[in-house]
């Protein structure tokens, strides 16, 4: 039988942790460990029970889920993915917290089951936000992104075959594996390998990653096509 997903409940406000507590533990492959109500509390939870995916509120006191989550991900010996709970969507705070690491964010008031499928989403390495919203908050906050008109790539992306960096630019335009195998007549199959080997490469967790990567390096202009 399959280990249960662990899970870490990070939120500042005690009901809210309660109502997230209710929905996942009916679930029979979700384990709670664990609750947090700050960003430190966070970090310190996450060091010490080592949960499978944190849900990270943002805006917290003592730290932010932010912060949290850059200390978190940035935890090479801990095996945590980060799945951000935010109340609005278009928020600067979600695109910090994408470039800190976290996989994924989802609305506070998603429905349950839109919830627990996120966690089983996030866990096993997958993103659960389409890369179009992802590059619709990058481009919405463009001017918290390095400015250089024509950045030098960073060093990690000399790795990368010329395929590979043709694959990320499509995947950071927010086209599935399906779209990318069409653009560039090679089986979806084949697609799979190039982003898996652009992530290994890269050190990166999910395309979602990938997608705040290609930004940052200048791979992708804001509002390009």
């Amino acid at each position: 039988m399959t280990s249960p997903i662990r899970l870490l409940l990070v939120d500042d406000q005690p009901l809210l942790r309660t109502g997230f507590r209710m929905i996942l533990e009916s679930e029979p492959d979700l384990e709670i460990v664990g609750e947090a109500g700050d960003g430190v509390e966070a970090v310190e939870r996450a060091r010490a029970l080592r949960p499978d995916v944190v849900l990270m509120d943002i805006r917290m006191p003592r730290m932010d889920g932010v912060e949290a989550t850059r200390r978190i991900v940035g935890d090479a010996s801990l095996p945590s993915r980060v799945l951000v709970l935010t109340t609005f969507d278009l928020d600067e705070y979600v695109v910090e917290a994408l470039r800190a690491g976290a996989s994924a964010f989802l609305l506070k008031d998603v429905p349950a089951a839109d919830l627990v499928d996120a966690i089983r989403i996030v866990d096993a390495g997958d993103a659960v936000v389409a890369p179009r919203v992802t590059r619709r908050l990058l481009d919405m906050f463009a001017e918290s992104l390095p400015s250089s008109s024509a950045p030098a790539l960073p060093e990690a992306a000399a790795r990368l075959t010329e395929r590979e960096l043709e694959v990320l630019r499509l995947v950071a335009r927010g086209l599935s594996n399906g779209e990318i195998a069409t653009e560039l007549f090679v089986s979806e199959t084949t697609v799979k390998t190039h982003v898996g080997h652009v992530l290994t490469k890269l050190g990166l967790r999910d395309r979602v990653q990938a997608c705040v990567f290609a930004y940052e390096s200048g791979l992708v202009r804001p509002g390009a096509g």
